[in-house]
């Protein structure tokens, strides 16, 4: 069933900003500025901060709703609360000033781009649509999905599988642990030890503990969407958020810019991480042969150059997961001017590509995704739509895989028809887009068979 919800009645805004989702809630207004309180937060509470990363998380998981100060629209807070189905408003500016702590507030996101706290709890109807009488377009349309208890509940919808599994959401939320300092358990301070020893009770190894219950998340999504494809795509923390995991400070550079830093495809075949990195191939290794899932697909992000990739699929090689072997398919994320401009060079070494269209936005137009304040770019510059069918051409002539996995399909309508009308084979979505984007396509499709 889809959820379509409505305001019934109104009251005093508190503040507004970008809305993230259509969803709308209520609750008590907790403002914590530290993610050290963020224990303050009940079930129910409708988290209000500056802004979010990784270690918000847990809390962000049974918060009503979230509120922050600065962030886009392609912010953590943003990305979260659209992979937990819940309503955000991001970028409001001072709300942390102007909503009071425990008071009850309705955050709504139902009324268009621009979101709304009221004052108090205000009513508001939900209709719930069945799905299952919808017509599905000829192009597949796939979910994002990050949380693994999320993934029964969205296997529901109408969609022919996942286009987007992200392992940090697993990493942060199951795991907590910086994975070198699991790796180096023995050798760690006894403070650290001791805080480490209650996580991992009851596994046979520091590494056991990391490979197991990655391959638990990633097997739980990949099984929920069985037999349709789960494309699940390699870590991609940036330093800063690893260095926020248990023991990360030990492991983690400081960087003045950590999301242009050492992060995605760069950590594999260094000597640093390489280690770290072996447990993720073994934990889906696992997934794909010892549960039989082979309905996962890898990906790998911001690979930076073409021989970047061919290192890491040599050192995955190395690790287990030889691309090609019990069919397995490894997809290169699209997220760099670099990969649209020589697609035909990567798809030498990939079997498709999956456009980001969120780096890609932020690296063509040098715009910090984060920024709450460059609000005036986005997917649909020409330069970004230039890039994105660079690499549609390309994938096209060489009959490989092309799909996109960004923020853009979810948040621009017009997008998503100029992407069908190029080609594109698969879209992945937000859950809460799903059924008015299988509207725009359809009707997108219907449009081309008209002109022919």
């Amino acid at each position: 069933m889809h959820e379509v919800f409505q305001l019934q009645e109104r009251g005093p805004v508190l503040v507004e900003g970008r809305a993230v989702g259509k969803r709308i809630a209520t609750g008590k207004a907790r403002v914590i500025m530290d993610s050290e309180n963020m224990h303050e937060v009940n079930p129910g509470d409708v988290l209000v901060t500056d802004i979010t990363d990784p270690d918000w998380e847990p809390v962000m998981k049974t918060a009503s709703a979230i509120v922050t100060n600065r962030g886009g629209r392609t912010c953590h807070a943003a990305i979260i609360a659209r992979e937990l189905g819940i309503p955000a408003i991001v970028g409001c500016g001072d709300a942390t000033e102007r909503i009071a702590m425990n008071t009850q507030v309705t955050v709504s996101c139902a009324e268009g781009e621009t979101g709304f706290v009221y004052e108090g709890t205000l009513q508001f109807h939900t209709e719930r649509m069945d799905l299952t009488k919808c017509k599905k377009p000829r192009t597949k349309l796939y979910l994002n999905v990050g949380d693994p208890q999320q993934a029964l509940n969205f296997s529901g919808l109408p969609a022919d599988g996942v286009g987007l599994a992200r392992l940090e959401f697993i990493i942060n939320n199951s795991i907590k642990v910086h994975p070198q300092a699991l790796l180096d358990f023995e050798q760690l301070d006894d403070e650290l030890r001791e805080k480490i020893e209650p996580i991992i009770a009851g596994y046979p190894s520091p590494r056991d503990y990391f490979v197991r219950r990655l391959a638990e998340g990633v097997g739980t999504i990949a099984a929920s969407f069985h037999p349709r494809p789960v494309v699940v795509r390699m870590s991609d923390f940036k330093s800063n958020e690893y260095a926020a995991l248990l023991g990360g400070t030990r492991y983690e550079p400081f960087e003045e810019n950590p999301m242009i830093g050492w992060r995605g495809a760069s950590r594999y075949f260094s000597e640093e991480f390489s280690e770290a990195f072996a447990m993720e191939c073994a934990a889906l290794r696992g997934v794909r042969n010892d549960m039989g899932l082979d309905n996962v697909i890898l990906m790998l992000p911001f690979v930076r150059t073409v021989d970047e990739g061919k290192a890491v699929l040599e050192k995955m090689a190395e690790f287990g997961l030889h691309r090609g072997e019990n069919g397995l398919k490894v997809y290169l994320m699209c997220e760099l001017p670099s990969n649209a401009i020589l697609a035909e060079q990567f798809l030498e070494h990939f079997d498709g590509l999956s456009i980001g269209s969120n780096d890609l936005t932020q690296l063509t137009l040098g715009v910090d995704r984060d920024s709450g304040m460059l609000t005036g770019y986005d997917e649909r510059n020409p330069a970004v739509l230039g890039l994105m069918e660079m690499a549609i051409d390309a994938a096209r002539k060489m009959h490989k895989y092309i799909g996109i996995c960004g923020q853009a399909p979810s948040d621009f309508p017009e997008i998503t028809q100029w992407l069908v009308e190029r080609g594109i084979d698969s879209i992945s979505l937000n859950p809460d887009s799903l059924v008015h984007m299988m509207e725009v396509v359809h009707k997108a499709e219907q449009d081309l068979t008209d002109s022919a």
